[in-house]
């Protein structure tokens, strides 16, 4: 019995270690650190493209799920070509009276070559190269964690007197089977941030 559970634990570690190279080897989106405060950081986004799905359901429990399977079905197959799309990180969600999902596109696409979505809820969104500040966490995310890191963020740049657009968004890096070292964040985009 102790040797098939030491086997076990065995088994589950390799998978867990190539679960996590594969995570590191997803495109992500490109950002470069500015500044780094005791609790968060402050970073210089990358221009990007995202699809994008608005729900109507408020917090994070009530429309991951949702916003996900509709964004992966897109790149899964569920378009106008039947063509897989390489999923990148972070899936990203805002949130508030209502949450909108995002996935970055990967860097190979743009709005002339991306096929169409058949689900006519999905958008695409450019961003501009934009400043954040951003907290991280580890663990599994809930509407909890989210709650409690976003008000940590939101007191550290008060306190450094730090202006900022009241809308938060949580990004989560790893797929549901990862089960060791996490990366959660909740971002905010900055005004007038000068470095």
């Amino acid at each position: 019995m102790k040797t098939l559970l030491i086997l076990i634990v065995f088994i589950a570690a390799i998978v867990q270690f190539f679960i996590t190279r594969s995570t590191q080897q997803t495109e992500q989106l490109c950002y470069t650190v500015i500044k780094q405060y005791d609790k968060f950081e402050i970073r210089k986004y990358d221009p990007a493209l995202f699809s994008s799905v608005r729900l109507y359901k408020k917090g994070y429990k009530a429309s991951s799920s949702e916003g996900f399977r509709i964004l992966a079905g897109y790149i899964f197959g569920d378009n106008e070509s039947n063509e897989k799309i390489a999923m990148t990180s972070p899936v990203m969600m805002e949130l508030g009276d209502s949450a909108k999902m995002r996935f970055m596109v990967p860097k190979n696409y743009n709005l002339k070559n991306l096929p169409n979505p058949t689900n006519n809820k999905i958008v695409f969104e450019k961003q501009d190269e934009k400043i954040f500040a951003a907290i991280s966490f580890d663990g599994w995310a809930n509407d909890e964690k989210i709650e409690k890191y976003t008000s940590i963020l939101k007191d550290e740049l008060v306190k450094e007197k730090i202006n900022f657009i009241d809308k938060f968004t949580f990004l989560g890096y790893n797929p549901p089977y990862e089960v060791i070292n996490r990366r959660n964040e909740i971002v905010v985009e900055l005004i007038d941030y000068k470095y």
